[in-house]
């Protein structure tokens, strides 16, 4: 019990990884109230803390990074263009390390809209690799829960197949569209193995609250959900604890 109650109140600081989870980033003007979108102003003011605070590192070198302290994943959902046109220069102003998880067939269904909403591949494929990794996120983005066996394996097989063709270089970490997969004890197992036999290394859930590495389930990894409306107060609670309400 004593290194569960060390992980939480952030003292282990080796074993424990915050894994933080965003989506969208726009300056204030133009910004909207949603929780998958952060302001440009605020996530300013939370890399500032982090950077004083923490050390960014992508999955790929989490084994090689087990003896850093207070060790931080910063993930992005969906490969929006708001990331490359406002997260990227936050990135290179801090020199902070980030992930984003890719769901290929909305990349592809975005190459010709009239308006832009997501990377292309062109784009993240010149991504600086020493600031973004880019991750597994789905083909379809569909619930792996509402899905059959064979159909979320082929739907993972074309998110992997469709970066290779792209050239894009990617960790085999996965994100699960919307945080589902199965819960039913059998249909859980089984999806696990098919996972791990497709060469998954982890996947992250939402579940809010720090994760220690290795990861004592690396298919169900919690990721802490960061909202638009955190102010720095909140943030540095959910950095802490994985949660506001304990």
């Amino acid at each position: 019990m004593v290194p569960f109650f060390k992980r939480v109140l952030g003292l282990s600081k080796k074993e424990s990884i915050r894994i933080l989870m965003y989506h969208q980033v726009l300056p204030r003007s133009i910004a909207y109230k949603n929780d998958l979108i952060v302001t440009v102003e605020n996530l300013d003011e939370q890399l500032i803390y982090i950077k004083n605070n923490f050390k960014t590192v992508f999955f790929k070198d989490l084994e090689t990074s087990r003896s850093i302290e207070n060790k931080i994943i910063l993930t992005f959902d969906d490969g929006y263009y708001n990331n490359l046109q406002y997260l990227l220069p936050l990135l290179e102003k801090h020199q902070l390390k980030a992930t984003i998880f890719i769901p290929t067939e909305f990349i592809q269904n975005d190459l010709n809209a009239e308006e832009k909403v997501y990377m292309n591949f062109d784009e993240m494929r010149f991504l600086p690799p020493n600031l973004v990794e880019i991750a597994l996120h789905s083909h379809t983005h569909k619930n792996f829960s509402q899905l059959t066996l064979s159909e979320a394996e082929a739907d993972l097989l074309k998110n992997i197949e469709t970066l290779e063709q792209n050239q894009i270089s990617f960790t085999k970490v996965l994100a699960y569209p919307y945080g589902k997969f199965p819960k039913e004890k059998e249909r859980k197992k089984e999806f696990f193995k098919m996972l791990d036999r497709i060469g998954i290394v982890s996947a992250m859930r939402i579940g809010n609250n720090i994760a220690s590495y290795p990861f004592n389930k690396r298919f169900e990894v919690k990721r802490i959900d960061i909202k638009y409306g955190d102010s720095l107060k909140t943030f540095k609670w959910k950095l802490k604890f994985g949660k506001t309400k304990l």
